[in-house]
C-alpha cells in the first residue's frame, strides 16, 4: 500500500507552498512509505508521539483513524494509550481517550 496525501496542497497550497511540499511529498511520500517499520508500528508511534505533544486536533483523529485503518485494535490502542500515560501524562491519555473510544465504538 502507498501513502499518498494531499492536505498540504489542499489547505496550504496557495498559502505555504513550500510547507505543503514538505507535507505530501516528504513526510507522507517519503517517509510513511519507508518499507523499514511497517504501517501498523508507524502509526503506533505517530499517535505516542502526537499525545506526547498535547495534540489532539484533527490531525490526531486522523492519525487514529489511520492506526484504526492499519490493524491497531480496540484492545490495543487502549493498551497503547494507558502505557503511554504513565510516561506522557494522565491528562493526555484522557484526552486521548475520549478521541479513540469515538473512532474504535462498535
Amino acid at each position: 500500500m502507498t501513502i499518498k496525501q494531499t492536505a498540504g496542497r489542499d489547505r496550504l497550497g496557495d498559502f505555504a507552498p513550500d510547507f505543503a511540499h514538505y507535507n505530501d511529498d516528504i513526510l507522507f511520500g517519503e517517509n510513511w512509505n519507508n518499507q523499514d517499520i511497517d504501517l501498523k508500528t508507524r502509526c503506533i508511534v505517530t499517535v505516542v508521539a502526537l499525545m506526547s505533544s498535547g495534540i489532539t486536533d484533527k490531525s490526531f483523529i486522523y492519525h487514529l483513524q489511520n492506526a484504526k485503518n492499519n490493524g491497531v485494535s480496540k484492545e490495543e490502542i487502549a493498551a497503547i494509550i494507558t502505557h503511554a500515560a504513565f510516561y506522557v501524562g494522565w491528562p493526555k491519555a484522557w484526552a486521548v481517550f475520549n478521541l479513540a473510544k469515538d473512532i474504535w465504538k462498535d
